[in-house]
């Protein structure tokens, strides 16, 4: 998903926060724009206890609403985006920019809908806030019906975390083995624990894993939820065997089961 291009701002005010004005500009183009990506990076000014003048800082405001992808001639996903569309963009950013030890984790926000908020943690510091737009907030603005995902990052946050030098790998020689696993866990365990997990039992061997799916129904059990993951094992040294695979595939399942309680999704 690419985000458009960014918001210029031509209001000659100091304001507190971006995610007004990208509010303010959905609102204006609700009628004619049923699918908005949008950003902004402009300074907000804060007051100062310690001066008159207002603390000025660097923000990044993201905005997300309408459909996943637009209709066309070939069959696409035109559901409406969530809150793992926004998730996979700011963990896009703060990867291609060498961020690591990056963890979400659930938050309460008044801009926010409780429940749909976290707050994005590089390393010790917390460098924003995003999730679904509050209703109360929602109701001082005419904005489309599908739901509107909003991310609060501190410009000058993620710069700070943005590593002088980092690790290169090389090109891998041996091809990769790609997998995907689905496990049933309780609602209320963070998927950010079940991915560390993973990590933790496939070792080395898990170069890639990402969340492609979240699905709650009958067919799982109330208060539960399945949680799909795609997988990416290889080696540096060698094309790793079916058994190697299994192995790992059997060291991560029993983690899982044991740890956390999870079952596999069949």
């Amino acid at each position: 998903m690419r985000i458009a291009n960014p918001i210029v701002s031509d209001r000659n005010v100091l304001r507190q926060n971006l995610l007004s004005s990208l509010l303010e500009v959905v609102e204006r183009n609700a009628r004619t724009r049923e699918r908005m990506a949008l950003f902004e990076i402009s300074p907000v000014f804060l007051g100062s206890e310690a001066d008159e003048l207002p603390d000025e800082e660097q923000r990044l405001g993201i905005i997300l609403t309408g459909q996943r992808n637009l209709p066309g001639w070939q069959p696409v996903d035109t559901s409406a985006m969530d809150f793992y569309d926004l998730k996979g963009i700011v963990s896009d950013m703060l990867d291609g920019i060498k961020i690591e030890q990056v963890r979400y984790e659930p938050a309460e926000h008044p801009t926010f809908h409780p429940g749909k908020c976290a707050r994005v943690i590089a390393g010790e510091r917390q460098v924003g806030v995003m999730g679904e737009l509050h209703p109360q907030v929602r109701e001082k603005f005419e904005l489309p019906a599908a739901p509107l995902m909003a991310a609060d990052f501190s410009l000058e946050a993620i710069l700070e975390a943005v590593p002088q030098r980092y690790a290169v790998r090389p090109v891998p020689t041996y091809p990769p083995v790609l997998e995907d696993l689905a496990v049933v866990v309780e609602e209320e365990l963070p998927a950010e624990v079940v991915s560390k997990t993973i990590e933790e039992a496939g070792g080395a061997m898990v170069i890639d894993l990402r969340l492609f799916d979240v699905y709650r129904g009958e067919q799982i059990g109330s208060g539960k939820k399945s949680l799909a993951y795609s997988l990416t094992y290889q080696a540096p040294d060698r094309t790793l065997t079916d058994n190697e695979v299994a192995q790992i595939r059997q060291r991560i399942v029993r983690r899982l089961e044991q740890g956390l309680g999870a079952r596999l999704r069949t």
